[in-house]
């Protein structure tokens, strides 16, 4: 996966995570997902970045709305 998929794939990660969480604008799923990225920036093998990203973020906004 070159970069330009993986952006393409962290976009529809937000998308699917606004999805998701309907009761939280979409900017803060956005922010969620912009701070889980930096944890896999060194990631040798970026074919499940945007997975591991999702799943970071997706428990971040879990934790927001409990």
């Amino acid at each position: 996966m070159d970069r330009s998929e993986e952006h393409r794939a962290i976009s529809e990660v937000v998308d699917r995570l606004a999805k998701q969480f309907p009761g939280l604008p979409t900017e803060d799923v956005r922010e969620a997902v912009q701070q889980v990225q930096p944890e896999f920036e060194q990631a040798p093998i970026r074919d499940f970045v945007p997975l591991f990203v999702e799943r970071g973020a997706k428990s971040r906004l879990r934790q927001t709305t409990s």
